[in-house]
C-alpha cells in the first residue's frame, strides 16, 4: 500500500490545513472505550492524518453518559501523547446539555466553550461549530460571541453544521455586512446515497464562498460498506435495523453494484471507493469517518490513497443519480 501521508487541504479561508479525512469522535466513550479510542487515534495520526471532529454532546445518548465523554477521551489522549499542536481540533456547541443548556445565545456559548476547553485540556479550539440552527438567536449575537472567543485566542475559526442554504446565506451576509467572523465550514449529511440535500443548493453556495465542507454519515450508517444487502443483514446489527433499511431499495442496490464493480477494478473495498468518491468531489474538504475497532482503520487509510478516474466517478454518479 502507498504509505505517503495524504495531501493537506485548506479548511475554507481559515488558514488551517487538514488531511482529506476527518475522524469522527462520536464513538469515543460509547462504542469505543478510552483504551480503544487511543489506539484508533494513534493509528489515524500515524498514517498522516491530523483532523478530529467531536461535539460537547457526544455521547449523551449512551446509557450512563451525560455528554462530554468524547471530549474528555480526546483531551486525555492529546495530553498523554503531547501532540495537541499536531491536531486540528474541531468541536461543536448548541445541542442540549441539560435544562436550559442549549442553543447559540452568547451566554451559553461563553459557558459551553469553557467546559469544552476543560474537557479537552487545551487553551484553544481550532474549529468551533454551531451544531444546530438556533432561529431564536440573531446571527449578529451568535457571531459576536464567536468574535470575542477568537479575539481571546480561545477559538481559531468557526463553522456551521446542519444549516439550510437560505440560513447559511443569511449568516454569510451578516458577516459581510458587519465584519463579524464568518462560518468557514459547513458540516452537512452527504454520501453516495444521500446526495440531493447537499448538492441541490448547499454545494454551489459553499463553493462560491470558499467554505470548507466536512460531510457526515459518509458511509450511510455502514450501508456503503456493502455489509447490509438484505433485510436479514440489517436485522443482525443493532445499528442496521432502522438506520440501514431505508437504503435497501432499487437505487441502493444499484449503488452497491457500482461500488462492487469499481472496487473490483482497483482491488479495493466498497467502503474505500465510497470514501474516495467523496474525497474526489470538487469543493469537499474532508469526509468524516469513524471506526470503533482498530482493524477497521485500514479501510479508512486506504481510501485516502485511492485515486478514482473519470470512468469510475461516472459509473458511481450514474448509479446514484437522484
Amino acid at each position: 500500500m502507498d504509505q505517503r501521508p495524504p495531501n493537506q487541504r485548506p479548511l475554507g479561508r481559515s488558514g488551517l490545513t487538514v488531511s482529506p479525512l476527518c475522524f469522527g469522535g462520536n464513538v469515543f466513550g460509547w462504542t469505543a472505550d478510552e483504551a480503544t479510542s487511543f489506539r484508533l487515534l494513534d493509528a489515524f495520526v500515524d498514517a498522516g492524518f491530523n483532523f478530529v471532529d467531536t461535539a460537547d454532546v457526544y455521547s449523551a445518548w449512551a446509557p450512563g453518559n451525560k455528554g462530554g465523554e468524547s471530549e474528555t477521551v480526546l483531551g486525555n489522549w492529546m495530553k498523554s501523547r503531547g501532540n495537541r499542536d499536531r491536531i486540528v481540533l474541531a468541536t461543536k456547541v448548541g445541542s442540549e446539555m441539560g435544562p436550559g443548556k442549549k442553543g447559540l445565545s452568547p451566554a451559553w456559548i461563553r459557558s459551553a466553550v469553557e467546559e469544552s476547553l476543560k474537557r479537552l485540556q487545551t487553551d484553544r479550539i481550532d474549529l468551533y461549530q454551531s451544531h444546530w440552527d438556533d432561529p431564536a438567536t440573531p446571527f449578529e449575537d451568535t457571531l459576536g460571541a464567536y468574535k470575542d472567543l477568537i479575539d481571546q485566542g480561545k477559538v481559531r475559526a468557526i463553522g456551521a453544521s446542519n444549516l439550510t442554504a437560505p440560513r447559511l446565506r443569511e449568516a454569510l451576509e451578516v458577516s459581510a455586512r458587519t465584519g463579524l467572523p464568518r462560518y468557514e465550514t459547513l458540516q452537512p449529511e452527504y454520501n453516495l446515497y444521500s446526495r440531493e440535500g447537499y448538492e441541490a443548493e448547499l454545494e454551489g453556495l459553499c463553493r462560491e464562498n470558499g467554505l470548507g465542507v466536512i460531510s457526515y454519515y459518509s458511509l450511510a450508517a455502514g450501508f456503503l460498506t456493502g455489509k447490509y444487502r438484505s433485510a436479514e443483514d440489517a436485522d443482525k446489527s443493532a445499528r442496521g435495523g432502522g438506520a440501514v433499511s431505508k437504503y435497501l431499495n432499487e437505487r441502493g442496490r444499484a449503488i452497491l453494484a457500482a461500488l462492487d464493480e469499481v472496487a473490483g477494478r482497483h482491488g479495493a473495498t466498497p467502503a474505500q471507493v465510497a470514501l474516495a468518491w467523496l474525497i474526489a468531489r470538487p469543493g469537499l474538504t474532508a469526509p468524516i469517518v469513524s471506526a470503533s475497532k482498530p482493524e477497521q482503520m485500514g479501510d479508512l487509510i486506504a481510501a485516502a490513497r485511492l485515486r478514482l478516474d473519470a470512468d469510475d466517478i461516472g459509473r458511481l454518479d450514474g448509479a446514484s443519480a437522484y
